[in-house]
């Protein structure tokens, strides 16, 4: 399962850790289990299925975290060929709950042990990458992705996050390519396509940015973040009322506060300084 928040925020660099945290990636798809050899009469199989099951099934993040505890030290020394997958799927899982909480250097040390575990998953390392993203380790993040990347190229969410590991680095060109790869993959995947927008508008292709905008809210009227990047786009271009119109639109609170804009949702400057610039009726 991969880490599906849209934000984490980003810790200062006194929170990061060393770089020797990090296990090195090794993906080998082909080693992925063939679960058909897994016995079904296994009774301590069984009773994992269920307590993996009741952990999906957790009512907080908390009583996730503490279930997926219990299947690791429950089943961590059993002797069995399920036993990589079903205590690396945990671990995974504890990672993405730990993460969720803010509690990165613990889901990190959670990412590790499942990419040992289980070198036939993505998804431990697609997530330790976007923990990387939110301590600032865009380089080691980038890494990450690119290791999923050479053995999985058609996996749209690791060609988006390398996009944010670019737009973090400031490789404004290198972004938009990453996420147009992904918005092509997955047209769908509305996130990779309106960071496409984020990275041309930065590149000065602003009105190829506005009309893919208004293409991405004309499928998802309710995306906040492409209305108010289209408010911000317009009012740089000068057209204000339609600015205010599509502002007025805007309905999640953030989006008012250009701090987070900047170091949370991670909008590239042009486009920041455009909204901020509406905020306080101030020409760009």
């Amino acid at each position: 399962m991969q880490l599906t928040l849209t934000y984490l925020e980003q810790k200062p660099a006194a929170m990061q850790q060393s770089k020797s945290d990090l296990v090195p990636t090794n993906l080998q798809l082909d080693r992925a289990p063939d679960q058909s050899l897994y016995n079904p009469a296994d009774a301590e199989l069984r009773d994992a299925a269920a307590l993996l099951q009741q952990a999906l099934n957790a009512e907080t993040v908390q009583q996730e975290e503490a279930l997926w505890t219990q299947v690791i030290d429950k089943y961590s020394r059993v002797n069995a060929i399920w036993m990589p997958d079903v205590v690396g799927r945990a671990y995974g899982n504890r990672g993405n709950a730990r993460s969720r909480q803010g509690k990165l250097a613990a889901a990190i040390s959670d990412f590790n042990q499942a990419i040992e575990l289980c070198p036939w998953s993505v998804d431990p390392v697609i997530n330790r990458g976007v923990v990387l993203e939110a301590l600032g380790r865009w380089d080691e993040a980038a890494a990450d992705y690119q290791a999923v990347l050479a053995v999985a190229p058609g996996d749209p969410s690791a060609w988006n996050n390398l996009g944010n590991t670019n737009m973090g680095l400031q490789n404004w060109a290198e972004a938009e390519r990453c996420f147009g790869k992904a918005a092509a993959l997955a047209p769908s995947f509305s996130f990779a396509s309106a960071n496409h927008t984020l990275a041309m508008f930065q590149l000065g292709r602003k009105e190829e940015a506005i009309r893919e905008m208004r293409t991405l809210l004309r499928r998802y009227p309710d995306f906040d973040d492409m209305r108010a990047a289209l408010a911000a786009a317009q009012w740089a271009a000068g057209r204000e009322g339609d600015a205010e119109t599509n502002w007025e639109r805007v309905e999640d609170p953030r989006y008012r506060d250009v701090n987070w804009l900047r170091k949370e949702r991670r909008w590239p400057p042009a486009l920041a300084d455009s909204l901020q610039a509406l905020l306080q009726l101030k020409s760009v």
